[in-house]
């Protein structure tokens, strides 16, 4: 497996970060459960995230006003039994603009729904993890700041990534568009152009290229692959128009 602290957006090779999906299972088994406890009331009344009004513009959740006394059911939040496909639209426009694979783009979706997206859940485990993955997207802060300069969203901040669905889409496109840019003119037909990409979000540019070159992905890398492999046919259907 290639040692390596290059990161990627949602992890690195060769490092405990990597392991992330797995370490919040462990770890967080309990923390989930007594967060589970006392916030089993606190999503209610927040309305399903919006599509992004346009280019470099991305909407943010708000609450929907409830009428005392009534007995209306609260509106589900856009996390509760989220599935990425509901965000189509906005993995269509943003990838367009990217010049990316929407279908690759809501593959990584699939990819990275492996925990909770609630937004608090989200704040209450940076409290315990020490380089916390924000958004539906996973992405690490330097892979944000560094995405967004020149950016349409170059004034927004990671800290937004959990209240905001589309601009964490938006930032993955252009984070993929990015790596798309460092892939070597010659490389090696081992892996396709999209798992190259998909591999270069998860382990980073410069493992990327490694990859690119020929060299057999790790096993936390390539299990990365495989879960692409398995999302790759629902990714496809979900982005059709």
């Amino acid at each position: 497996m290639i040692q390596s602290r290059i990161p990627g957006a949602s992890g690195y090779v060769g490092d405990v970060r990597v392991a992330k999906r797995w370490s919040w299972m462990v770890v967080g088994a309990l923390f989930v459960a007594a967060w589970a406890a006392c916030s089993k009331d606190d999503n209610a009344g927040t309305a399903p995230q919006a599509s992004s009004p346009g280019a470099g513009s991305s909407a943010v959740n708000t609450p929907t006003p409830q009428r005392t006394g009534s007995t209306t059911p609260p509106a589900k939040a856009w996390y509760d039994d989220y599935d990425p496909a509901r965000f189509a639209p906005e993995v269509r426009r943003y990838a367009r603009q990217a010049g990316i694979s929407p279908q690759l783009l809501m593959a990584i979706l699939y990819n990275e729904a492996y925990k909770p997206h609630d937004p608090k859940f989200e704040r209450q485990w940076a409290g315990i993890d020490s380089d916390p993955a924000f958004g539906i997207a996973n992405m690490h802060r330097a892979a944000f700041d560094e995405t967004k300069r020149g950016r349409n969203f170059a004034n927004r901040q990671w800290e937004e990534l959990p209240d905001n669905p589309a601009l964490a889409i938006e930032a993955a496109a252009w984070h993929l568009h990015d790596l798309a840019k460092r892939l070597p003119a010659k490389r090696s037909d081992r892996y396709t152009t999209d798992e190259l990409l998909a591999l270069g979000y998860n382990a980073g540019g410069g493992n990327m290229r490694i990859f690119a070159k020929g060299r057999k992905a790790g096993p936390q890398a390539q299990s990365y692959l495989n879960r692409l492999h398995d999302n790759w046919a629902k990714s496809a259907k979900a982005v059709q128009n």
